[in-house]
């Protein structure tokens, strides 16, 4: 057993109903790893202190990968010899997160010998999370995982490991094989995944309906979320038997039988207002429809989404770090993703190539995009100005020209200006 440090204010921690990672650790602790112990006596000092004793201690990794490994030091190591190196290795997920228990073990076997044997599964992005490294392991645990078919995920200013929701494997709600295109894009793209060599951090996340189990639209540069073109399929008998009370809200997702009042709970929440109800049948302006899933959640024995399906891709959503969190913008309103997906790949292609040119250091590709304009990205992409491009009306008066889309050209204008206000 590992030696204790005495944890006064961490032993709060375990108090009361919840779980506590506190008591995790200790239990860890308890099987010898020093590095347990040693991490939760640095943890009470800083908060005794009020003062974080992690330093970052330069770039530290694998041979032939620039990502992976997040290095970690303690500045108390002869306090703390456990946690003097405390590296964390990423784990690049399985798509949509489906694990074997066997390949899981064999992971935590490794993870047992050669670290702390602490995980967090999953990061914000995926990835198993392994805490807690010396460096003269990173090597063997890498070739011990490469060996049994697992490779590193992405961290840095790089590509970061996509991530996907279940899809078609066990939704019914899914529009496009998430599964298969995360694989895809995870296997294309693996330059970009080990080598950091961007202005920032880039995710694909894929989604496979609006319902963004994923959060692709809040927390991915690049979100491909699974939609339709077509009209919402109806099962107008359905519709009466939910009118009637003898199907439940959401399928009775909430533990009760809730009666479902269509007109005020399903037409009266629609955003758009594209749906009414005259009692008897439910009707839908599906050109008005934004594909939010609403209706379709409340009563999914009567309503579907259409058949002619593909994907919406977004732009530059992100979480709060230099400039605030920016939610997705649509660049492209419909595509059909369909293998090998060699469409969406050259648009990818072509916005890397914009954002590594005007992307600056630490900056995100929404904020570049916010900083140039949507304008530039779009015709840097090639992709043509389409209305569902627009948030919101415009609002500024000054409205700029192109000197091709000016007849005469600028200089005409100008002059002509001069002559008006010629005293």
């Amino acid at each position: 057993m590992a030696k204790l440090h005495p944890t006064p204010m961490l032993d709060e921690l375990e108090k009361g109903p919840w779980p506590s990672f506190v008591t995790d650790i200790k239990r860890m602790a308890a099987q010898g790893k020093a590095a347990c112990a040693d991490l939760l006596g640095q943890l009470e000092l800083s908060y005794k202190e009020k003062e974080g004793h992690w330093k970052h201690g330069g770039i530290v990794g694998v041979l032939g990968y620039g990502g992976g490994v997040i290095g970690r030091y303690s500045d108390v190591p002869d306090l703390f010899p456990g946690v003097e190196h405390f590296h964390t290795v990423r784990v690049n997920q399985p798509a949509a997160k489906y694990y074997h228990s066997d390949a899981l073990r064999k992971v935590m076997d490794i993870w047992d010998r050669r670290g702390s044997s602490m995980l967090n599964m999953h990061g914000s992005t995926g990835d198993m999370v392994l805490l807690g490294a010396f460096t003269d392991e990173l090597e063997p645990i890498f070739a011990e995982l490469t060996a049994l078919g697992w490779d590193l995920g992405g961290s840095g200013s790089a590509l970061r490991t996509p991530s996907a929701c279940l899809g078609k494997s066990r939704c019914e709600w899914a529009c496009i094989h998430t599964e298969d295109i995360c694989y895809e894009l995870t296997m294309s793209y693996q330059d970009e995944l080990h080598r950091p060599a961007w202005p920032y951090k880039f995710k694909f996340k894929v989604d496979g309906c609006p319902n963004c189990c994923v959060a692709s639209l809040a927390r991915s540069d690049c979100a491909i979320i699974g939609t339709w073109r077509d009209d919402i399929r109806i099962d107008q008998a359905a519709v009466a038997e939910y009118a009637a009370g003898k199907f439940a809200a959401e399928g009775g997702a909430h533990g009760q039988d809730v009666k479902l009042d269509i007109a005020k709970d399903v037409v009266g929440l629609c955003p758009t207002q594209c749906m009414s109800f005259d009692g008897k049948k439910l009707s839908i302006n599906n050109a008005e429809c934004t594909r939010c899933m609403h209706c379709i959640n409340l009563m999914p024995r009567a309503l579907r989404p259409g058949t002619d399906t593909g994907a919406s891709i977004l732009v530059g959503a992100k979480a709060p770090i230099l400039d605030g969190a920016q939610m997705g913008s649509v660049i492209i309103p419909f595509i059909k993703m369909e293998p090998p997906y060699d469409e969406f790949k050259e648009f990818v292609e072509k916005m890397w190539e914009w954002w590594d040119e005007n992307g600056k250091n630490r900056e995100r590709i929404g904020e570049t995009i916010q900083r140039l304009g949507l304008a530039a990205f779009l015709a840097a992409v090639e992709i043509e100005p389409d209305p569902r491009h627009v948030k919101e009306p415009r609002s500024n008066p000054y409205i700029f020209y192109k000197e091709d889309e000016v007849p005469g050209g600028f200089e005409r204008k100008i002059e002509d200006y001069r002559k008006r206000h010629a005293r």
